[in-house]
């Protein structure tokens, strides 16, 4: 049984009540109008949630730089279910993102007992190659692995000053039996995610993690921490427009102009505040209501599309201060497709899905043992036509194997109508496949010798 107040990210049983979660944890819909060159898991509504999407397609309208990043476990092979992700990594770079590759093979150590070395090898072999062998360019990719990138363990340390074990066991369920690695891969996991904007890893700019509705509750973590460093908060206003304020912390009271009595420095406060004029000017808002003393400034011309832009002036300005200046991480949220025996997809139980590696053989016996939506008879059948909610044969076509979306209609009404048996639309599905495995295999073949390619310089 999932908790309505938690999603465990490490479990093998997850909800797929998608109105709940999304109302229960805040997510945003997917406006498919809003989506350029939206590819099909857009179209069928199965990425179907987004947290601050909208500040990455203004990015992309805008043609100004934005990141991706995705992780990978280390800890078994690469099925159906994680090229869905792929997929839309894919699509992000098409529109002109720069792709982080994050290998947690540290969070692999901790969670799955699974050493450096091996991590290591099956990254690349297992993971990495079929990366390539899905269309991510090499040019606009890195690959990285957590234990040979500090950084991002200082960064999980720094953020970690920001929350506490009762908020672990809140979002996490953590409890006194579990064990420290366990609890500190979340905070690393965290420093993974933002990273990506320091300058030596591009720079200050938004960056969108797609994954599955399952891995929130780290997205909910890093974007909790990572608004507790901000030093200026963009909030809506009451009577229209939005308003900045100053977030006192310790390690910024003195430019702030704050006295060890609790004072206010009126000179250090004004000249805080025409740099946080300036920054403002800069964008195009002449109409500024400024109020030092209580360490506000109001912009009645400001609209919630603008929110983005001002916050990425106000980080700038933050890091120019010594401050952090990190943002928020965007994500996109895509629905679970079903395995093949009605449950859930699993590296553990090779009968529920179908893996990259599977030859054609293995994988038409998978699928002609596949949970069906038919009747119990062909005359039942033809009568009372199939169930396309539960037909694993059609969900895998919907979700990886049929591109065009008229064919995909076609075939679900003749399913529906009995027209189509059981057994042809798995023959239909072996089919897309067989295709589909194939073409990846052959791609692989040509990129197995160049995968140092995707790898950054620290991890090579």
């Amino acid at each position: 049984m999932v908790s309505d107040s938690r999603i465990d990210p490490w479990s093998s049983q997850q909800s797929t009540d998608y109105e709940r979660i999304r109302n229960n944890f805040g997510l945003s819909d997917i406006e498919i109008s809003r989506i350029p060159n939206p590819n099909l898991l857009h179209r069928r509504g199965i990425i179907f949630a987004h947290r601050d999407l909208d500040t990455v397609l203004e990015r992309v309208n805008r043609g100004e730089k934005f990141g991706v990043l995705t992780g990978l476990m280390p800890s078994g092979k690469m099925h159906l279910g994680h090229s869905m992700v792929i997929n839309q990594v894919k699509w992000f770079q098409d529109q002109g993102g720069d792709v982080t590759v994050t290998v947690a093979d540290l969070e692999a150590l901790a969670t799955r007992n699974v050493s450096l070395k091996e991590g290591r090898k099956i990254a690349l072999s297992e993971y990495v190659n079929n990366y390539a062998a899905m269309g991510l360019d090499p040019d606009k990719t890195n690959v990285y692995f957590q234990s040979m990138r500090p950084v991002v363990q200082r960064l999980g340390f720094t953020l970690g000053q920001k929350t506490n074990i009762s908020e672990f066991e809140s979002i996490y369920g953590f409890s006194g039996e579990t064990n420290l690695a366990h609890v500190q891969a979340p905070l690393v996991q965290a420093g993974d995610i933002v990273h990506p904007q320091l300058e030596e890893y591009g720079g200050l700019r938004p960056i969108v993690v797609p994954v599955g509705v399952d891995q929130d509750p780290h997205i909910r973590l890093t974007r909790g921490l990572v608004g507790k460093t901000n030093w200026f908060n963009v909030k809506t206003r009451k009577s229209g427009g939005l308003t900045v304020a100053l977030s006192v912390q310790e390690e910024n009271k003195k430019i702030f102009g704050i006295s060890d009595n609790g004072g206010v420095n009126r000179d250090v406060r004004n000249q805080l505040f025409d740099k946080l004029k300036s920054s403002l000017l800069k964008l195009g808002f002449a109409d500024i209501l400024s109020n030092p003393k209580h360490g506000t400034i109001e912009i009645p011309g400001a609209t919630l599309e603008d929110k983005a832009r001002i916050q990425l002036s106000l980080l700038s300005l933050e890091r120019s201060l010594g401050g952090m200046g990190l943002m928020p991480p965007c994500s996109t949220y895509h629905r679970f497709v079903v395995g093949m025996t009605g449950d859930k997809m699993s590296s553990s139980k090779p009968e529920t899905t179908i893996f990259m590696h599977d030859s054609i053989e293995e994988m038409s016996k998978k699928v002609k043992r596949a949970f069906s939506g038919g009747q119990a008879t062909i005359e039942e059948h033809r009568r009372l036509g199939g169930d396309l909610s539960k037909d694993v044969a059609y969900q895998y076509l919907q979700y990886f194997f049929e591109e065009n979306d008229r064919e995909l209609e076609s075939i679900g009404r003749d399913y529906e109508s009995g027209r189509l048996l059981a057994g042809e639309i798995k023959q239909i599905c072996i089919d897309k496949a067989a295709e589909w495995l194939t073409e990846l295999s052959e791609k692989r073949n040509q990129w197995s010798d160049r995968i140092e390619d995707f790898l950054s310089n620290d991890s090579k």
